[in-house]
């Protein structure tokens, strides 16, 4: 059973209420409506099944990947071939795509402080880290010249951190310290976790809740989270799925399932 107590629901039928991790599909795929002819970057599986029902919905002409070199002409279930090709993109032209902003990722984050810095490099001090990530990789270059929303399956103190180890992902007070040639393009649109959606849509940049998941509390964001959030009068709810949306999601583009690994019931 899910979090909203039922199961998804694969085939024909009518669809059940949207499981937490139907509903973070849809609150990704939120984050590319009416993007336009840019290329979506999503990593994780919930991110790619949200910029695959993007595609197919709201954001028609929006660029997606086979996740190596070629442009999808197609939107096939996650991990198939694409029955169709549109284009060719070698690594050059990608890095071009990104230095000019017509590029949107959705990363994931070890940790994310309250100005929108990220960390995906090491847990600790940098000199002696008590873990090795992945790298800063191409988070820098990802948040200071393209947007650049986050993804982040379990919303807790481990990750929603006062200060991170150390600053992969470029955050809104760093890159206003940098000067305009960090904030030309640097854009943080939206964080996305299994418990709401937040934004820095505040005069000092700094995290806001924007909605909370169906059933989730506000008490339960707050006490996950290692930092004061901005927190509106009224919080929405996040948009819950549609009919049509689930049966894309169920049985077009994840009909294996694989979305409720990543964010289980």
């Amino acid at each position: 059973m899910s979090a909203e107590g039922t199961t998804a629901v694969r085939g024909g039928g009518r669809p059940g209420r949207a499981t937490r991790a139907e509903q973070c599909v849809v609150a990704c795929a939120e984050v590319w409506r009416d993007a336009g002819e840019v290329l979506a970057s999503p990593m994780g599986t919930v991110p790619t099944i949200g910029a695959r029902l993007a595609r197919l919905t709201f954001a028609p002409d929006l660029l997606l990947t086979d996740g190596e070199a070629l442009l999808m002409g197609d939107v096939p279930a996650v991990g198939e071939r694409p029955g169709a090709v549109e284009g060719w993109l070698p690594f050059r032209q990608h890095l071009a795509l990104t230095a000019t902003g017509r590029r949107h990722v959705m990363m994931g984050a070890s940790q994310l402080d309250r100005h929108g810095n990220q960390n995906i490099s090491c847990i600790g001090p940098w000199e002696r880290p008590t873990r090795q990530l992945l790298g800063a990789r191409g988070a820098p270059v990802n948040t200071l010249n393209n947007p650049t929303s986050y993804w982040v399956p379990r919303h807790s103190k481990r990750v929603f951190v006062a200060r991170v180890d150390m600053v992969s992902g470029v955050g809104y007070d760093r890159a206003a310290a940098a000067g305009p040639s960090a904030t030309r393009y640097h854009r943080v649109p939206e964080v996305v976790s299994d418990l709401g959606v937040f934004d820095f849509e505040t005069p000092d940049r700094t995290m806001r809740l924007r909605s909370l998941h169906p059933g989730v509390t506000l008490d339960e964001v707050t006490e996950a989270t290692g930092f004061p959030l901005v927190v509106p009068d009224e919080v929405p709810e996040t948009r819950r799925p549609t009919e049509a949306e689930l049966r894309l999601v169920r049985e077009v583009i994840d009909p294996k399932g694989l979305r409720e690994r990543e964010v289980p019931a």
